[in-house]
């Protein structure tokens, strides 16, 4: 490869991607352009990672503060999709992975570069999901995996970050492999590929310990059309939401999650998430949903929300059949506005309360008191018609069982 092409590298600041800087240019020849994308995964300021970039070998470094747009346009639409693999992981790295690449492909258009390159290993999902965004978005570009492709395995990048001096830490203490960002925080490997292995404490970073909880906190949260505008009042955008429930729910155990999950490479994989903030959403979004959607579309949106999360974590984000989800999905958004009452306590979200003008609960029909409109005169009628085919083949059945035709089908 001529040392004119540029490589677009996806870097996190870390040990690996710092030093496969150095370690791409020397097996390809090229420039390395690294991108930073903040999607709010906390830690270290864009310039800090900017400069240790510079610092590492690249020739040049974007850096991209996407915590809003990750906010508004990729964990909104997985609310209003109740976006939960397997019923329990809320898609926590699968929703950055579309993000990032989107600016990994804007600077490389920018930058001139001819290919990009992920840390992501051969084992995982995000290998496939970051390499799936790039042919969706420019199939022109190729894509290289350090970690994968270059034999850049965790003891040769420890040694090689020693060996040339690179200003990033090296250490072979930590046991997991962690990802987060503003909607929750993955935990693997280590003692924790025991499934026998119960997570211990120091594996949690944004829950507090559920055992011994705070006093109750209860909230509101505002709903418009599916998405959060307001807790107890306060009009916040939805990334200022996240962030104070990640807090709050945080600080009582909620969105602890232990769980083996079918990855996309075919091995079964154990994970702990932590997601206090989306799950807090989910679970009063659910319940909203309960009051607001008619009942047959209630249950056809269960159906669709379940191979929404299928699709988003198997890199299929900017799929068609996505796309037409997505669709869909919104529509059912436009009825889901009002107020949902939770209390967070001791790992739980409990909801007491719904509110909303438009609900279809109509108080009149429901009530067993005084007041009830529903005219039960209708019932007998109702469960005569609405059994019919069932008591019909009762009747079948009871005619052939003492019969020459049951016997001779036996």
């Amino acid at each position: 490869m001529s040392k004119k092409n540029r490589i677009v590298l996806a870097y996190s600041g870390g040990l690996d991607t710092s030093v496969a800087i150095g370690w791409i240019g020397e097996r390809t020849g090229a420039e390395v352009i690294a991108v930073a994308v903040d999607v709010g995964q906390g830690g270290e300021d864009l310039e800090v990672i900017r400069q240790r970039a510079l610092d590492c070998g690249a020739v040049e470094a974007y850096v991209a503060d996407a915590r809003d747009e990750f906010a508004n346009d990729y964990c909104m639409p997985a609310l209003k999709a109740n976006g939960l693999y397997q019923g329990e992981y809320p898609l926590v790295s699968a929703l950055s992975r579309p993000l990032i690449s989107r600016h990994l492909v804007k600077a490389a258009r920018e930058f001139g570069a001819t290919t990009m390159a992920h840390g992501c290993t051969g084992k995982g999902n995000d290998q496939v999901r970051f390499e799936v965004s790039f042919t969706s978005i420019a199939p022109d570009l190729d894509c290289i995996a350090p970690v994968r492709d270059l034999a850049l395995t965790r003891d040769v990048a420890i040694d090689y970050a020693n060996k040339h001096k690179l200003p990033i830490e090296t250490t072979k203490s930590n046991p997991f492999s962690i990802d987060q960002n503003v909607w929750g925080r993955a935990i693997e490997t280590g003692f924790l590929e025991d499934l026998w292995n119960a997570p211990t404490k120091d594996v949690y970073s944004y829950t507090d310990d559920p055992t011994y909880p705070p006093l109750p906190d209860e909230l509101i949260l505002t709903f418009e059309k599916g998405i959060p505008v307001a807790i107890d009042g306060r009009k916040l955008t939805p990334l200022q939401i996240i962030q104070e429930l990640n807090a709050r729910a945080g600080a009582q155990g909620v969105g602890r999650i232990d769980i083996v999950e079918d990855r996309m490479v075919g091995i079964k994989s154990r994970e702990i998430y932590e997601a206090p903030g989306a799950v807090t959403l989910i679970k009063a979004h659910q319940e909203l949903e309960n009051v607001t959607l008619e009942r047959e579309q209630h249950r056809y949106k269960r159906r669709v929300d379940l191979r929404w999360g299928e699709l988003v974590y198997e890199a299929q984000w900017f799929s068609p059949l996505k796309q037409s989800l997505d669709a869909f999905i919104d529509h059912t958004q436009g009825y889901v506005s009002g107020d949902v009452r939770i209390v967070l306590h001791g790992g739980r979200v409990t909801v007491t309360g719904r509110k909303s003008d438009t609900s279809l609960y109509d108080f009149n029909l429901a009530t067993y008191e005084t007041g009830d409109t529903f005219d039960q005169s209708h019932a007998r009628g109702f469960i005569e018609i609405y059994g019919l085919s069932s008591k019909l083949a009762a009747a079948r059945d009871v005619r052939f069982r003492h019969g020459d035709a049951f016997e001779a089908t036996k």
